[in-house]
């Protein structure tokens, strides 16, 4: 379960207990998204083991370098109520079109999420947001490769050579706004497979993503729409209804470029 945009702790609280009992066990937060605090204490009051639960944050780009990074993870850890976290990624690279030392800022922040793994405070590290260029850079000093990269990832974004590299490289792909910026359900292809398999153009996006063996993240506010997210085992979808899909033209996404950073 996604929770970008979400800090309303009535909400969250909500939308936790909803998404325990229809089987979610991930919560994806980021320090960015100023929701720790209240996601743990939503978890907090439900009362379920910290066992159960996959705790996935992130360090925002005014906390990059090792030591920086460090203090990060630290304080978040305060914020989720958790000792250790499941998984903890850098969000954004320092952006080479912006930082002149770009190779020496991702290469320390990464050097500081190499510690915490191996203190233990996070149980697996990786990144957001990197294409190619900044996996290779990272390569030439990493001792521990990323074991996750969250990006944008959705029917009219393919990310081929991205994905490819990830593949190779044994790198987890996690689809960040799988449904993109909302415009893409509106796609004739997307809605039309809706309606030959009995299911939404939501429900389509998330399935083709998982078929292709990303983990997604989705959110939304609603609690319904979390069982809805959730039902995407109960079909497939064919080789050429996946070629389809992967043909279908940019129609909709957050489309920030990593290369130009964010603030």
């Amino acid at each position: 379960m996604g929770t970008w945009q979400i800090s309303d702790r009535d909400i969250l609280l909500e939308l936790i207990k909803e998404a325990y009992s229809q089987g979610y066990r991930m919560l994806d937060t980021a320090a960015a998204y100023s929701n720790e605090r209240q996601i743990g204490r939503a978890v907090s009051e439900l009362g379920t083991d910290r066992k159960e639960w996959f705790f996935s944050d992130k360090v925002w780009n005014t906390c990059r370098g090792y030591e920086k990074t460090r203090e990060a993870c630290r304080a978040s850890l305060k914020k989720l109520k958790t000792d250790y976290l499941d998984l903890y990624l850098i969000h954004w690279p320092a952006p080479a079109g912006t930082c002149a030392d770009w190779r020496e800022q991702n290469a320390d922040t990464w050097r500081g999420m190499e510690s915490l793994y191996r203190e233990g405070l996070v149980r697996a590290i990786g990144v957001c947001n990197f294409e190619v260029h900044y996996l290779e850079e990272l390569k030439k000093t990493a001792e521990v490769f990323p074991m996750v990269n969250q990006i944008e990832f959705h029917p009219g974004m393919e990310r081929a050579e991205l994905t490819a590299y990830c593949a190779r490289e044994n790198i987890c792909v996690e689809a960040s706004s799988p449904l993109g910026n909302g415009q893409i359900l509106q796609n004739e292809v997307l809605c039309g497979l809706a309606r030959e398999k009995g299911k939404q153009p939501a429900q389509i996006c998330l399935r083709y993503a998982v078929q292709k063996g990303f983990a997604v993240i989705p959110k939304t506010v609603n609690p319904g729409r979390l069982k809805e997210n959730r039902d995407i085992f109960d079909f497939s979808l064919t080789k050429e209804e996946m070629d389809r899909i992967r043909a279908i033209p940019y129609c909709g996404g957050i489309g920030i470029d990593p290369d130009e950073g964010i603030s």
